[in-house]
């Protein structure tokens, strides 16, 4: 096992490792890229709304909710598939129950985005 890093030689190794993460699941997974450009379009759209910041942050949160939640529900989901490939019971629950908490993400956004803008 390598050393442990400390301070900024950790820092620059953990945004690394981020970074990594999600070039693979952009590079994956159908839904992380459909998110990122659905960010891509809504991000500055929240910029150009006339709200009030809280309203602002609210909005970006919960696009911001929506991706973590998906990149979540996808390292799960490898996870799974890395232990069994094979049909099991609860590998199939712990998928279903990430992708559950994706669709309650998508409906948080609506919610937030459809209480501040109409």
């Amino acid at each position: 096992m390598p050393p442990k890093r400390s301070g900024f030689t950790r820092l620059y190794f953990a945004t690394i490792y981020s970074c990594r993460g999600i070039k693979a699941a952009f590079s994956s997974e159908a839904a992380v890229r459909q998110e990122i450009v659905a960010m891509a379009l809504l991000v500055p759209i929240v910029f150009i709304l006339d709200v009030i910041n809280s309203e602002r942050v609210l909005l970006l949160f919960s696009l911001f909710i929506v991706l973590i939640t998906e990149l979540l529900n996808t390292a799960v989901e490898k996870l799974s598939d890395h232990v069994s490939t094979d049909m099991h019971e609860l590998i199939g629950k712990a998928k279903d129950i990430g992708s559950a908490a994706v669709f309650i993400s998508l409906i948080l956004a609506l919610v937030t985005w459809g209480i501040i803008l109409l």
